[in-house]
């Protein structure tokens, strides 16, 4: 990482921290994406005045890491671990889908928004949550401007996934701004223990909703393979090809929901590796 003397250190606006405390101490440095990355890093080990101010530091760093296009994968799997007590009692064990979106341009939203942004975020979030559980699915964790959910059924998730692009897609939004979601769906047998989810099938989600564009729905090839029951009519998978996936090691083949009321065409997902190969196969 660059150092980063006491002069240019107090030269950095306030802004260029994670975290500015009531006596004015500036912690966190996230000024550029060394620092963001190491930020990342010490998050757990800063002493916060309170959980308000935990709060808005992590998103904060979150939106920093975001501009810098690095992927909080600890912060990820870190939220699905946080939930507790009764609401991980509650959570589904053996299979299950996994759910995971993202409000992409969260940061330029922000920056044109101002005070309106949260606003605009409560009214993502309840409209996700609303689909969710109309979609017999369940909240595993909130931070930011993601959303975390798991599904005993992967048709639950899709019926969920479907739902709130297309709810998100109707509604007006302040200043006529034009929000869309990321939603990544992977299916696997992750490890619930007393502190939530873990595992490999936490990661894979995580990185599969990276690899999406606002509006999209992208599927693991588990999540793809889920689907034994015959879809609903207008409902198709698109076959992407197989892409390398950051500390995957091998390519995951990656698949497109195509429906009514969805857009249909976007960039290469947002993978870190070459396209392996390309079809255009549609189906179950």
């Amino acid at each position: 990482m660059p150092s980063l003397s006491a002069t240019d250190r107090a030269r950095l606006p306030d802004s260029s921290f994670a975290y500015v405390d009531s006596q004015g101490r500036r912690r966190l440095p996230i000024n550029d994406i060394s620092h963001v990355r190491n930020a990342l890093a010490r998050f757990d080990q800063v002493d916060f005045e309170d959980d308000a101010a935990r709060e808005r530091a992590r998103e904060r760093l979150l939106r920093a890491a975001k501009k810098h296009g690095i992927v909080p994968l600890g912060f990820f799997d870190g939220q699905l671990r946080k939930a507790r007590g009764a609401n991980v009692r509650s959570l589904p064990r053996g299979t299950v889908t996994f759910l995971l979106t993202d409000i992409e341009g969260s940061t330029r939203l922000l920056e044109r928004l101002g005070d309106d942004y949260a606003g605009l975020l409560r009214d993502v979030r309840t409209t996700i949550r609303t689909s969710v559980r109309a979609s017999s699915g369940l909240e595993v964790d909130a931070r930011a401007d993601e959303f975390f959910a798991v599904f005993r059924r992967s048709t639950h998730a899709l019926d969920a996934a479907l739902e709130i692009q297309r709810a998100l897609h109707a509604k007006t939004w302040p200043q006529k701004a034009d929000v869309r979601v990321r939603i990544g769906m992977h299916t696997g047998r992750p490890t619930l223990t007393d502190t939530g989810y873990v595992g490999l099938a936490v990661h894979i989600a995580a990185r599969i909703c990276y690899a999406s564009h606002g509006g999209q729905i992208l599927l693991s090839s588990a999540a793809h393979d889920a689907f034994t029951e015959r879809l609903a009519e207008g409902i198709a998978f698109r076959s992407l090809g197989r892409f390398s996936l950051h500390g995957l090691a091998e390519p995951e083949a990656l698949f497109q929901v195509t429906a009514a009321g969805l857009i249909t065409k976007f960039p290469r997902p947002r993978t870190i590796g070459p396209l392996r190969s390309r079809t255009a196969r549609e189906g179950p």
